[in-house]
């Protein structure tokens, strides 16, 4: 995890840097952006230093290696449904959600359940039997 919490080291550096930058600019008349920016160092702050922590804890990485080659990281990632029509309804659903978020509160009442259905049906799609729901 070297990567990682150096990356959101860097990135949390960048955004105080930032902020006090973005200070002397405005002249420390606008509150909301340097405060904006030093919360979000903080937080990648926090991040940063949970993930050196945890890295410190585990085993290292075979992509923490240098000289780590692509094939060290193979395997199963999980597995998905090649053939499965619930993404496509929960994707509508959602398109429909946000529409009505911007259109009318109505089409968010519909799309609610819609979605509902959706999810659980794509949550579920492989339970069969006892496990049916």
């Amino acid at each position: 995890m070297k990567v990682e919490y150096k990356l959101f080291t860097i990135i949390g550096v960048f955004a105080v840097v930032m902020g006090f930058i973005y200070g002397h600019f405005t002249h420390w008349e606008e509150p909301v952006g340097p405060v904006a920016l030093f919360l979000t160092g903080g937080l990648c702050a926090m991040i940063a230093f949970y993930l050196w922590r945890t890295g410190a804890k585990l085993d290292p990485r075979p992509d923490d290696d240098p000289y780590g080659e692509i094939d060290q990281v193979e395997g199963d990632f999980g597995f998905f449904a090649p053939y499965s029509w619930w993404p496509l309804f929960l994707a509508l659903a959602a398109a429909v959600l946000f529409l009505g978020a911007a259109v009318g509160w109505w089409l968010v009442i519909i799309a609610i359940p819609f979605g509902a259905v959706a999810l659980v049906g794509w949550v579920f799609e492989y339970s069969k039997g006892d496990d049916a729901v």
